[in-house]
């Protein structure tokens, strides 16, 4: 294994994709510990990142100047003054390729074609890891996406390990709130997504909600982000008092509110990918994208799916008149939920 001074991860966004490559940053520390690790990131999903303190720099670019953004010419210059060893493209897009690429780095290592985003990628290498499936949304691949992720790692001779998400702990004024209106046990319920078909009915959520106060004493706390506000709402609406609406939370309150929940219920989105990370149980409601590959990794999480039969595989929008979710009943999830809670007890 050669040793490395000098490392840059570049994984700009989503904020669910930071949060799988956060293990490979980890590897990373373990395989040397004495390493400057820096991450190129987009300034929409920074916030994730000023918690992992395993990271030495964090290099903002697409965002607000005065939170510490720049411009993509004058991050160019710092990625070149840095003088790095090595750089990593966790991304596989023809921008984040550029990026690593423009860093000057000794070795700029990303996925194979096949596994690419944007094919027009792969000349950026200088040398490529083959996940060995048939491409990046293949329905055989059944590896997770955060194991797919540290296999990067396996060219540089680092063994890839169990995944380590090391995010810390932190005080939130939000948390403490809803532990005082909550009595201390509540459920985090999650309506949003960017893609409109990971979204399960919020009315139905709110039934959850209902039933989760009568069967396991539990509040729930509705959850949302930028224009979400109103799905939040309509949990409340269909919950019968059994549900409140999270206040405005950031990423840091997230964290902490992810760590106090009982239980998590979301479709396949950032929040409940960082609830993964800290170790809440969850219960994943899933469509377009397929459990084995974006679902919560602790094998006592519990997932309920359309994926087999999905016919918008990885698409942003359902192609058909009714998305499959719609086919999962309030039913299926309290299933789901009473054997999640019920392994955590145990």
């Amino acid at each position: 294994m050669t040793k490395m001074n000098r490392v840059l991860l570049v994984r700009l966004g989503a904020l669910g994709d930071v949060v799988h490559a956060i293990p490979v940053a980890a590897a990373l520390r373990r395989a040397f510990p004495s390493a400057r690790i820096d991450w190129l990131v987009s300034g929409k999903h920074r916030a994730i990142l000023d918690l992992v303190p395993i990271i030495d720099r964090r290099l903002v670019i697409d965002g607000d100047e005065s939170a510490g953004a720049t411009t993509l010419v004058a991050a160019v210059r710092e990625l070149r003054r840095s003088r790095y060893d090595l750089a990593i493209d966790l991304q596989g897009l023809l921008k984040s390729a550029a990026l690593a690429r423009s860093s000057g780095a000794d070795r700029v290592l990303g996925f194979a074609a096949s596994y690419l985003r944007e094919r027009l990628a792969r000349p950026f290498y200088t040398e490529v890891y083959d996940p060995g499936c048939h491409g990046l949304y293949d329905p055989r691949e059944t590896r997770h996406v955060v194991q797919i992720n540290l296999g990067l790692l396996q060219p540089l001779g680092i063994p890839v390990r169990a995944p380590e998400f090391p995010i810390e702990h932190v005080d939130s004024a939000v948390a403490t709130d809803v532990c005082r209106r909550t009595g201390g046990r509540y459920a985090l319920l999650n309506p949003g997504a960017h893609w409109p078909n990971k979204r399960w009915p919020p009315s139905r959520l709110g039934q959850v909600a209902a039933a989760l106060r009568e069967r396991h004493g539990l509040a729930s706390v509705a959850l949302w982000g930028h224009a979400e506000r109103d799905l939040a709402d309509d949990v409340v609406a269909h919950a019968s008092g059994a549900a409140m609406v999270s206040p405005p939370a950031s990423i840091a309150d997230l964290v902490a509110l992810a760590r106090g929940a009982a239980v998590m219920v979301s479709g396949d989105t950032g929040p409940a990918h960082i609830a993964a990370a800290v170790g809440t149980p969850i219960v994943g409601i899933f469509g377009p994208t397929r459990p084995s590959r974006n679902g919560p990794w602790s094998a006592k999480d519990v997932t309920v799916s359309r994926a087999e039969v999905c016919q918008c595989h990885h698409l942003r929008r359902c192609t058909l008149d009714r998305m499959c979710l719609l086919d999962i009943q309030v039913d299926e999830v309290l299933a789901a939920i009473a054997q999640r809670l019920e392994a955590a007890n145990g």
